[in-house]
């Protein structure tokens, strides 16, 4: 009987197909619309990983080269000009010494730093992700070095390396390219040993205060860059007739603008090395020195430096 009303009842049949056909659909709709809203995992993959948001501020550690109002005055053009292009603040932060700007960095409680090759080295060292991102290129050379001098108070009688024997010397910072780790190896190369040869060691802190020692008469000479003796004697703080260069290196990579590689993804880094080397020539570099712009930068090109702080890391200079 059952099977006679199926059979007579054409309509029911083709209702009740229609009906299991909408359900179907139904399901699929869902399932189509669920996995659209959920990344795959080969998509999740392909998502860079990373914890600065653009529309934070680029925290920006800087080693103090100068006084600090003096930098951060000369900081803010720089500054504005990477606003502008980034859209986004940026923060600039001058640390008290050269191994506080390495720490940040390292710790990644900044996103980038302006360092020098053997803080660059420093920082690398204990933190791989930290790689150069751009150097600055000196607008009086053209090139991305500078070099570093032994500057000397010729009223003292020195006029060569072996005469700072007996003398009262200054470095920089025990963590400073040209205040220190070149300088050291230019007089351990001259055969002499500031533990026994000098009769005083200072650690200025910054260029500056280097300098500032050396027209105070602090020190009978001190360890700087050109670059900063150079200023010094325009500046009219150190005499051109008294105060001379007696020593000066070969050519040293120039202070690297270094990022957290981890931090970042690849399309910001290239945004931020554009950025940079598309900044208008003549922007003040953060060490002080007028830049012709900037350069990529790599880790190959501090290999050299790497050599003669390996090769020197065991000698400890204190100060006396």
């Amino acid at each position: 009987m059952k099977l006679s009303i199926w059979r007579n009842h054409r309509f029911l049949r083709c209702s009740l197909v229609f009906s299991l056909l909408l359900c179907m659909g139904a399901i699929a709709v869902s399932c189509t619309s669920n996995s659209a809203n959920k990344p795959s995992q080969v998509e999740k993959a392909k998502t860079p990983s990373t914890s600065t948001s653009i529309n934070q501020p680029l925290r920006v550690a800087v080693l103090p080269w100068q006084s600090p109002d003096k930098q951060q005055e000369k900081l803010q053009p720089l500054a504005k000009y990477l606003e502008k292009i980034l859209k986004r603040p940026v923060n600039f932060q001058i640390t008290k010494n050269y191994a506080a700007a390495v720490d940040l960095i390292v710790k990644e409680e900044v996103d980038m730093a302006y360092l020098a090759a053997l803080t660059y080295i420093k920082a690398n060292e204990r933190n791989p992700n930290i790689k150069p991102l751009v150097i600055p290129i000196d607008q009086a050379s053209g090139r991305p070095w500078y070099t570093s001098v032994i500057v000397a108070n010729t009223a003292k009688n020195i006029k060569s390396l072996p005469d700072l024997k007996g003398k009262r010397f200054a470095f920089v910072s025990p963590s400073s390219t040209s205040g220190f780790l070149i300088p050291m190896n230019g007089l351990k190369t001259a055969d002499i040993n500031p533990k026994s040869d000098f009769t005083k060691i200072r650690y200025s802190g910054s260029h500056d205060k280097a300098t500032q020692d050396l027209a105070d008469g602090v020190v009978d000479a001190i360890a700087d860059d050109k670059a900063s003796f150079l200023r010094s004697q325009k500046s009219g703080k150190l005499a051109a007739a008294k105060y001379k260069v007696i020593w000066e290196s070969k050519p040293i990579p120039a202070p690297p603008i270094v990022i957290n590689t981890k931090k970042f993804a690849p399309e910001v880094i290239k945004q931020l090395q554009q950025a940079l080397i598309d900044a208008p020539v003549g922007v003040v570099d953060v060490s002080g020195t007028e830049s012709a712009g900037y350069t990529l930068g790599k880790d190959a090109d501090f290999e050299e430096i790497r050599r003669i702080y390996t090769r020197l890391k065991s000698t400890k200079i204190a100060e006396k």
